[in-house]
């Protein structure tokens, strides 16, 4: 696979894409909410946590603060220690309140559709704007995540490890439509099989697609 052609390459994605689909048939973000801007704060939350952490803070933050004013509104030192297991507390307590505030100031209290504007948002990067296209909008969106950015260098379809570049390698290989949720189905594939210490080759349903399996 070394030499392979930008057809063939295209077509191994295509593969890759459907025999996740198979084994993942639900695709879906493993954070839980029921706003859209509640999906915006726990993407926040989960930077340098895990997803099942901020799935354990998020059904009391929500219930204490169960509108965008109430968290533009809070007092900080109490946003803080209810944001606090999930790490980095001081930061993402001010990024989410900030937030808040610009979102009722200038977005009419929505998220908002475009990257440029996600992008302004405090703590937004390309990762999180590009997950809330996708989820909230269904937008084409590669989210390059850890599982993402591991996964696709593995199997051979990005050559680097910068976020930026690994989104730019995958937009021509995966369709459009299928992108968010491929990226969702790496999170799963990534977290029972492609793990990032020891990888289960044996049994992988990727068999035959993987340049790396086994090594």
């Amino acid at each position: 696979m070394a030499a392979e052609g930008k057809r063939a390459k295209k077509r191994r994605a295509a593969e890759i894409v459907s025999r996740l689909e198979e084994v993942y048939p639900g695709a879906q973000c493993s954070l839980d909410y029921k706003k859209d801007y509640e999906l915006l704060f726990s993407v926040r939350l989960a930077a340098q946590c895990t997803d099942a952490r901020v799935n354990l803070i998020t059904p009391a933050l929500f219930r204490d603060y169960p509108t965008l004013e109430a968290f533009a509104q809070a007092d900080l030192e109490a946003l803080e220690q209810a944001v606090r297991p999930c790490g980095f507390y001081h930061v993402k307590a001010r990024d989410i309140q900030q937030t808040a505030r610009l979102l009722l100031e200038r977005h009419g209290g929505r998220v908002p559709d475009s990257m440029e504007a996600l992008l302004a948002l405090p703590g937004v990067g390309r990762k999180t704007a590009n997950l809330m296209m996708g989820d909230l909008f269904g937008a084409p969106a590669i989210v390059t995540d850890t599982h993402c950015i591991r996964i696709s260098n593995r199997l051979g379809l990005v050559g680097s490890k910068v976020p930026e570049k690994v989104e730019l390698q995958l937009i021509p290989l995966i369709a459009p439509e299928k992108q968010n949720d491929f990226c969702h189905r790496l999170v799963l594939f990534g977290r029972d099989t492609c793990s990032a210490r020891k990888p289960r080759c044996a049994g992988c349903p990727l068999d035959g697609l993987c340049p790396r399996a086994g090594l």
